[in-house]
């Protein structure tokens, strides 16, 4: 498990071959006044060699922090921002082109989504475009099958047009392909390129929920319309017919709308026929990049004896804001990230703003979750976002276990289980840096049976809840609970 530590020798290593001339400098200063030489020859060989040998560790340090950001007390939210709720998550991306005049702003559902390219030239360092929140070699191009609503109300009239098109995505913005769901603009019958669709990307971040959306009514009401994909664009509509509104955070406070604005709005909230979308829409699987966007793998995640041994443990935190920035590296965007940490012992939960790379995979599933999952250091000073872990939990990694008979169990993505297997091999000191957990290793008997008990408990919860669901009687529940248990008895024994 590589520590701070280790990357900050590393880069001392390498900041001291970058800034050999600093301690160079010095020698000759030295020498020179040794051999008498003018004094000003002296001071200036010394100042510079001395400016550079000590830059040599803060360049060191800068660059660890940067490959290996720690989250420290100093990292703690004091002062009074705004008041984000549990569910709340802001995503700030950047702005989708205006549109021709006239065209109009419509849903499109991705059918099927593929991946095409992604070629960047930063390799593994940060690259900044000064100025530029949305540049191009940063962007994965996705060839999409989109059936597009040219009716504003897709609900009504006909079930749409196919359309094929070959689309840039901003990293921020790749859960809205594999939720389904899309804003887009459709050009006029009088444009020049008539019926041309052009994918908003912000919008459909909002249309698929993985942006929050709250809306103030002039009463003071708070309605969430999150996923409600009929309001949300025909708010969207008002918004461009105005010439935006503007959302604090996840929130549109009709209060501060002129008059007629908020009636639009205020209409649009009394539609209450409307049922809540789905966190996605059927047939993800043709839709899913993940596998094919760089970031890491999933997996149970690698175990320290030294550090279990001491305390160090795991505890999982939410992201409540993600905005981007002008820096990139290779494998996703560098964000300012705002995310709640929720501790391990029960205390008060608390927010935390960390600068982070965040994988281009994690962002691609991210309507599905925004938990991530950081390793604590033994003594509770220190965090490190552990995304190996954060992918298997998120679902980007398919989790199996191989039980001791050689039955391969798979987990689904998001499983319940997940959570408490990683806690279980860490409280062990048992390392899996991969997403198979083989219960036939050696080093795993200690851990196989409360391994398959937990299996088994996640399993059996899953299964009433759905039975619940489905059955009108607690008798009928009770007595399917039973016939469940009996398979897995029978499955995992």
């Amino acid at each position: 498990m590589r520590s701070y530590t280790g990357a900050l020798i590393g880069n001392l290593i390498l900041a001291a071959f970058a800034g050999l001339a600093g301690p160079v400098f010095l020698v000759v200063a030295y020498v020179a006044w040794v051999e008498g030489a003018e004094w000003f020859w002296v001071a200036g060989a010394s100042g510079i060699g001395a400016v550079g040998t000590v830059m040599i560790p803060f360049s060191a340090v800068r660059s660890a922090r940067q490959e290996f950001p720690r989250i420290t007390r100093r990292n703690r939210v004091r002062d009074a921002g705004p008041a984000y709720g549990d569910d709340t998550t802001v995503v700030w991306a950047p702005r989708s082109p205006g549109g021709v005049v006239g065209a109009r702003l419509v849903r499109a559902d991705v059918l099927e989504a593929s991946f095409v390219r992604y070629s960047p030239e930063g390799g593994a360092t940060f690259t900044t475009y000064g100025g530029d929140h949305d540049p191009a070699e940063f962007k994965a191009t996705v060839g999409l099958r989109l059936r597009v609503h040219d009716e504003e109300d897709p609900g009504r009239g006909s079930g749409g047009r196919e359309v094929t098109e070959e689309v840039q995505v901003p990293s921020l913005c790749l859960s809205a392909i594999t939720a389904g769901r899309l804003a887009v603009l459709v050009d006029p019958p009088d444009a020049p390129t008539p019926g041309k669709v052009t994918v908003l990307w912000p919008r459909s971040l909002l249309l698929a929920g993985t942006r929050t959306c709250r809306v103030i009514d002039l009463d003071g009401r708070v309605t969430d319309v999150t996923r409600y994909a009929r309001r949300q664009l025909e708010q969207m509509r008002i918004s461009r017919s105005v010439g935006g509104v503007v959302m604090d955070g996840d929130l549109i406070d009709l209060r501060r709308l002129d008059a007629a604005t908020a009636a639009r709005y205020a209409a649009v909230a009394r539609d209450v026929t409307e049922q809540r979308a789905p966190v996605t829409e059927p047939g993800e699987e043709a839709r899913r990049l993940a596998e094919f966007l760089p970031g890491e793998e999933g997996a149970f995640g690698s175990v320290s004896r030294r550090w279990s041994r001491r305390g160090g443990h795991l505890v999982l935190a939410r992201f409540l804001s993600l905005r981007g920035r002008t820096t990139f590296q290779d494998h996703g965007p560098v964000l300012d990230t705002l995310f709640r940490v929720r501790p391990a012992d029960g205390s008060p939960a608390y927010d935390v703003v960390r600068r982070l790379t965040v994988p281009m995979n994690y962002l691609a599933v991210m309507h599905h979750t925004r938990d991530v999952v950081l390793r604590v250091g033994p003594n509770g000073g220190s965090q490190v976002v552990d995304w190996a872990r954060t992918n298997l939990l998120a679902g980007v990694t398919t989790a199996q276990v191989v039980a001791p008979d050689g039955l391969g169990i798979p987990l689904p993505r998001r499983s319940e289980a997940l959570w408490p297997l990683m806690n279980l091999l860490v409280a062990h000191g048992v390392s899996n840096p991969s997403p198979v957990l083989d219960l036939r290793e050696p080093r795993m008997h200690a851990v196989s049976d409360a391994v398959m008990d937990t299996i088994r408990g996640a399993e059996l919860r899953v299964d009433e809840a759905r039975l619940w669901g489905a059955a009108g009687s607690r008798w009928t529940v009770r007595g399917r609970l039973g016939e469940a248990e009996e398979v897995l008895r029978d499955h995992l024994r």
